[in-house]
């Protein structure tokens, strides 16, 4: 199994990382991606990456913290080039349900992020909660530069995720597919080809059924890979073969 999106930066699990890659080895995770929010938290993903094979990074300003980490595309493409195994470019995107940042920020800052992403060929993990509209005629601005798109921790409507799809974007499950409520949702993954889909935690948040209330960890992935392996009626070792060639083909091929 490969962890697409975690933030191994974030406590309880920094303090415990030697023990959160342990539990996730046990667990069957090979490749874990912890993901960049602000330019300060980049500082730990360097260290982070660099203490076992298994781990790769990011680089992005999350849109909640656009108001006060501001980047420009350059600025972005220079710290990709920090390490080898920056892979990404993210998580970036829109939230208009909080409003942390205004709103004119974090379009900017989405605007940068896609440039950037498009020069360097590197996939961009994209956040989008009650931005539908915004977030898809941002990216299809930029559809003829063949994007290489990953809607992370994917909650929207069934109607949005077929417009992403004429985009050729990726969507990434996260523990949210296993809660009861979420019937919504499973119906949107049970359509969603398996050629485009990925797994992720967002640990330490959105811990899944049967751990829900908890703190998250990578470990925890196989709860739900086991629950998107029976939406898409396919086996547990099918389910997380597809996911894993799509996060090989995504971000290191």
């Amino acid at each position: 199994m490969i962890d697409s999106h975690c933030h191994l930066d974030h406590e309880p699990l920094l303090e415990n990382i030697d023990d959160i890659l342990m539990r996730s080895r046990k667990a069957g995770i090979k490749k874990i991606l912890t993901i960049c929010t602000t330019i300060k938290s980049f500082e730990n993903i360097i260290k982070i990456i660099n203490k076992d094979k298994m781990i790769y990074g990011t680089f992005g300003i999350h849109p909640h913290e656009t108001a006060t980490n501001i980047v420009s595309k350059n600025q972005i493409i220079d710290y990709l080039k920090k390490d080898s195994k920056i892979i990404g470019i993210g998580e970036t995107g829109l939230d208009f349900y909080y409003n942390n940042s205004d709103k004119k920020s974090q379009i900017k800052s989405f605007e940068e992020h896609i440039k950037a992403s498009i020069e360097t060929n590197t996939p961009l993990i994209v956040h989008s909660r009650n931005a539908e509209n915004e977030t898809y005629d941002l990216l299809k601005n930029f559809n003829d530069k063949r994007l290489k798109i990953l809607m992370h921790c994917f909650t929207g409507s069934k109607e949005f995720a077929k417009r992403l799809l004429t985009l050729n974007s990726f969507f990434s499950a996260s523990g949210i597919i296993t809660f009861k409520n979420s019937v919504d949702l499973q119906e949107t993954f049970k359509f969603l080809p398996k050629e485009n889909l990925l797994i992720e935690t967002d640990s330490p948040f959105l811990a899944p059924e049967p751990n829900r209330g908890k703190k998250n960890e990578p470990s925890f992935l196989k709860f739900t890979a086991e629950k998107l392996a029976k939406l898409k009626d396919i086996s547990s070792d099918d389910l997380i073969d597809i996911t894993t060639n799509n996060f090989n083909k995504l971000f290191l091929n």
